[in-house]
């Protein structure tokens, strides 16, 4: 099974969907985690142009296409071969990130960009996409917060950077596409504690994979 997590910066997906990865590998589940870009070699290597200070030159075209080279080759190369031996795939961030991004976001035609994703991965696609969603100022205050932590404003900020407008619009094309299919997406409120929201995140996942809640 095929589970991602989507949402805008510093909405806390990468965090939760760790401990996704943990409370599974606790319950002797096979499971793999990866992340989009950077989860294959080529992957990293893009990762630094497609977040960093780097790429600040690309075309929305010539962005979305590095993404989709990355997912291509990760999913040829990690999830198909993962879900072909049986794991459990935990991946941040997949397809419904380019058309939040680059389509809601950049402007690109979203229909095309649906196709486009259909081709990068062949008839891979995710049982359950998790959006984890809290109002933008306080995403990106989140992010922006982190990356000077860490010092990585320059290395992966290039998002951060742009216009609250264009977060805005990602949001926005989240929680449009949880409209279009109930059963796939699950709105998370991400706006409360590390504990509250992963205790929505483990109550979606756990009835998607069926598995009984331990006392």
């Amino acid at each position: 099974m095929l589970i991602t997590f989507e949402g805008i910066e510093g909405c806390g997906k990468s965090t939760q969907s760790r401990f996704v990865f943990d409370q599974l590998q606790k319950r002797g589940m096979s499971v793999l985690w990866t992340r989009q870009p950077g989860g294959c070699k080529l992957g990293e290597r893009l990762r630094a142009m497609l977040l960093g200070q780097e790429g600040s030159g690309l075309t929305p075209q010539s962005e979305l296409f590095l993404y989709l080279a990355d997912r291509s080759q990760h999913v040829a190369e990690v999830v198909r071969p993962a879900l072909t031996a049986g794991k459990v795939v935990l991946c941040d961030r997949f397809t419904d990130s380019t058309v939040a991004y680059q389509g809601y976001g950049r402007g690109l035609d979203v229909q095309l960009l649906r196709q486009l994703n259909d081709v990068a991965v062949d008839g891979c696609l995710p049982d359950l996409t998790l959006i984890l969603d809290l109002p933008v100022e306080c995403g990106l205050g989140r992010a922006r917060a982190r990356n000077a932590d860490q010092g990585q404003t320059e290395s992966e900020g290039r998002f951060e950077a742009e216009e609250t407008a264009f977060h805005q619009r990602i949001r926005d094309g989240y929680l449009a596409l949880a409209e279009e299919d109930a059963r796939r997406y699950v709105v998370i409120l991400a706006h409360g504690t590390l504990d509250e929201v992963f205790q929505q995140v483990w109550k979606a996942v756990r009835a998607r994979l069926e598995i009984s809640e331990q006392k």
